[in-house]
This record gives structure tokens, sequence and C-alpha cells, in this order.
């Protein structure tokens, strides 16, 4: 039973695959459109303006650790500048 279904399908198959082979569009007379295709947007204005960032981090000076308070600022021409705004000690450093 299995072998005359498995023939029957493969002889489905040579039957429909040179009928679709043999199928062609006429080549065109007139030429496509140029068509520009953008994926995503468009994020060169975006990029233009300034961004700031506010952090904090733990650091250790001799023997002491603080917690301070950066602002780090990007700019549009690829700079960085990077501020303490506040810095608070938080207790002696047994490192």
């Amino acid at each position: 039973m299995q072998k005359l279904l498995i023939t029957a399908l493969l002889a489905s198959v040579a039957v429909v695959v040179p009928v679709t082979a043999e199928a062609k569009t006429a080549p065109a007379t007139v030429e496509a459109p140029q068509v520009r295709v953008q994926i995503g947007r468009n994020n060169r204005r975006y990029n233009r303006r300034v961004r700031t960032r506010t952090y904090t981090r733990i650091v250790g000076f001799g023997r002491n650790r603080f917690r301070e308070t950066v602002r780090v600022t990007y700019l549009p021409n690829g700079r960085t500048i990077t501020q303490v705004i506040r810095r608070q000690r938080l207790s002696w450093y047994r490192g």
C-alpha cells in the first residue's frame, strides 16, 4: 500500500515539475523604474543632538571609599565631557 502511494506521489511530481518549468514570461520592452528602498529610519538628523547620562559609581581614594555621581555628556562630534557632580564619603576602605 505504501509503495503504491509513494509511486503515485513521485509520478504526480514528475508531471507537475516540467509544466511549471515551461511557464516563462515574455521579456519586458520597457525598463523597470529605479526604486530606492530604505530599510529603517533616517537616523542622521537624530545623531546631531547632545545626549547626557548621569550615573553613580563607588571609588576608593587612599583609605576612604566614595560614592560619586558623574554626568557624562556626549557631543555630536564624538567628544565626551565627564563631570563629577557629587562625592560622598561612605566609610573607611578595608581592601
